[in-house]
């Protein structure tokens, strides 16, 4: 889950711009500022900042120079109305500089590019489906399942695809190009199904029970080939569910 910072001293403007991040990442921990004090006195960094850069007291530029000193990699964006401040912000290394009053859809390429990054710094490792402008968190994914030409992806946490709130993403896919794109903790368990090995709870010689309590087969000739690839993940460092 990314956490994110909005500091404006407007009102309507703060208020905005957590709606747009809430749409476009629900389930994201979102905290409103009016000031650049209020977030420094808060104690917690956040892994990315929407910055306005001229407020009173304070002003953007300088909460972004002590939130540097505390946190490194954190991501820096700044919202304001003059392009004057531009210099400063480079040479915070800014992720990005957005001008007010905020393109909404500038906005959103900038907040895609921006969470994904976070997740490279984090270590987290995300899937990107192109076709619902989505990405996922790989923690979240519980299993996938093959459905002919489609996929359907169950996941912890309910996601926004196009048609509303779903733990269930349907996307045309192949087993093979998703394999290809998830990290080391996942199995392809059967011709049907992909299984993330942080939700196993119980296994048996010819199926996998999930966090949620779902089942999903195992084939019987990779039984063997399972249990050395999810006690290689255990030793590894991977999470158990059991």
């Amino acid at each position: 889950m990314v956490e994110i910072a909005v500091v404006d001293d407007e009102k309507e403007i703060r208020e905005h711009i957590c709606r747009l991040i809430e749409r476009q990442k629900p389930g994201s921990r979102i905290r409103a500022y009016a000031a650049g004090e209020e977030l420094l006195a808060a104690g917690d960094v956040p892994d990315m900042v929407f910055l306005d850069v001229r407020m009173p007291g304070m002003n953007g530029i300088e909460t972004a120079r002590s939130l540097r000193k505390r946190r490194e990699e954190i991501i820096l964006i700044f919202l304001t109305g003059l392009k004057e401040y531009v210099f400063d912000a480079f040479d915070l290394y800014a992720f990005q500089y957005l001008l007010k009053p905020v393109d909404e859809k500038k906005f959103a390429e900038v907040l895609e590019r921006a969470c994904t990054e976070a997740g490279r710094r984090k270590g987290k490792q995300e899937l990107f489906i192109k076709a619902r402008n989505l990405t996922l968190d790989q923690a979240d994914i519980l299993y996938i399942e093959s459905r002919g030409k489609k996929v359907e992806i169950h996941t912890v946490r309910e996601y926004m695809p196009q048609g509303g709130m779903s733990s269930c993403i349907e996307i045309y896919a192949s087993m093979e190009e998703l394999t290809g794109q998830l990290g080391e903790g996942f199995y392809r368990c059967h011709r049907a199904y992909i299984v993330n090995m942080a939700h196993i709870t119980e296994y048996g010689s010819d199926s996998i029970i999930l966090t949620n309590g779902d089942s999903v087969y195992l084939a019987k000739k990779k039984y063997g080939e399972f249990v050395k690839a999810y006690m290689w993940y255990l030793q590894n460092g991977g999470v158990s569910s059991v």
